[in-house]
C-alpha cells in the first residue's frame, strides 16, 4: 500500500521527534548520572556492574560543605563570567556598530581573521600570559581572569552581534546622522535600542561558555579567585578519582548555570540559531 503525502509527511514528522528525544536523552544521561552518582557511597560508586537503586546519602556534600568554602568560589565564578562578559560587550558593541555600518573591503577579511584566534590552543600562550600576570602581580586576581575571558569570547561576541547590527535598516543610521546625531548616540539611542534582543542573547551565551572556561581558571588562580572549576579540580588526588565527591561538587557547580540556562533558553536558542549561523 502506497503511503500518500500526508502519511509520509506525518510518518517523517514522528521520526524528526523520536530521533530529537533520543538525542536529548543521550545528552541528558551523564547529568542524570553524575547526580545519581553523587548521592551515593564511593563504594556504591564504583561498583560493578553499576546499581540503580541504593539508599541516598548526603555524606559528600556535608563534607563539601565542612571542607570548602563553595559560595567564595561560586561568587568567583560569578564575578569573573559576569566581568569577562561586562568587558568584552563593551568593547565588542563599538566595534561591531563600526564594522556592519562602516564596513571596507576588509572587514570581513578582519571578522575571519579574529575567528580563527580560536584555533590557536590555549596552552600555546599559557607561558607569555602566565609570566605577564607574574610580573604585574596579578596570579590569582580576579582582573587578570575578567581580561582573559573577554579576549577568549570576544571574537564569537563580535561575530553575532555584527551579523545582528546587519539587520538594522542603515535608512534608520543615515536619517539619524542627517538629524546631526553623534556616534555615541547612533550606538546608545538606536542601534541598541533596536539590538537589544540579539545583544542579550550574547551576553547570556557568553556568560555560559565563561562559567565553564577551565583551562584558564585551573593555571592562573587557586584559592583567592578560583572559580567552581578550580574546586571541582581540587576533588582530584593522586590516590584516585573519588566518584562520588567528584559527582556531588561537579553537580554543586553545575547546578547553577543549569538552572540559569533553562531560565534563559529563548534568548540562548536565539542567539545560537540567528547571530552565529549567518
Amino acid at each position: 500500500m502506497q503511503m500518500t503525502d500526508k502519511q509520509r509527511e506525518r510518518l517523517i514528522n514522528h521520526i524528526a521527534v523520536a530521533a530529537a528525544w533520543i538525542v536529548a536523552a543521550l545528552f541528558f544521561f551523564p547529568i542524570f548520572w553524575m547526580v545519581l552518582t553523587s548521592f551515593k557511597t564511593e563504594l556504591e560508586a564504583i561498583a560493578v556492574p553499576p546499581t540503580l537503586f541504593f539508599e541516598p546519602t548526603l555524606e559528600n556534600y556535608t563534607l563539601i560543605e565542612e571542607r570548602t568554602d563553595y559560595f567564595r568560589f561560586a561568587l568567583n565564578s560569578v564575578i569573573t563570567s559576569f566581568g569577562g562578559t561586562l568587558l568584552a560587550m563593551l568593547i565588542a558593541i563599538p566595534s561591531a556598530y563600526a564594522m556592519a555600518f562602516n564596513p571596507t573591503r576588509r572587514t570581513k577579511d578582519i571578522l575571519l581573521w579574529m575567528l580563527s584566534t580560536k584555533m590557536l590552543p590555549a596552552v600555546g600562550v599559557l607561558m607569555p600570559i602566565y609570566l605577564i600576570c607574574q610580573r604585574l602581580g596579578l596570579l590569582d586576581t580576579h582582573i587578570a581572569l575578567i581580561f582573559i575571558f573577554a579576549m577568549i569570547n570576544l571574537p564569537i561576541i563580535m561575530m553575532i552581534l555584527f551579523n545582528y547590527f546587519r539587520e538594522i535598516p542603515k535608512e534608520i543610521i543615515e536619517a539619524s546622522r542627517m538629524d546631526g546625531a553623534t556616534t555615541f548616540g547612533e550606538i546608545t539611542q538606536i542601534v541598541m535600542p533596536l539590538a537589544w534582543g540579539g545583544i542579550a542573547s550574547t551576553a547570556l551565551l557568553s556568560i555560559v561558555l565563561l562559567w565553564n572556561e577551565a583551562f584558564w581558571s585551573i593555571n592562573l588562580t587557586s584559592s583567592d579567585a578560583g572559580t567552581l572549576v578550580v574546586l571541582v579540580a581540587s576533588f582530584t588526588a593522586p590516590e584516585g578519582l573519588f566518584w562520588a565527591k567528584l559527582s556531588a561538587v561537579s553537580t554543586l557547580a553545575c547546578a547553577p548555570i543549569v538552572v540559569f540556562g533553562w531560565l534563559t533558553q529563548k534568548q540562548l536558542v536565539q542567539g545560537l540559531t540567528f547571530g552565529a549561523v549567518k
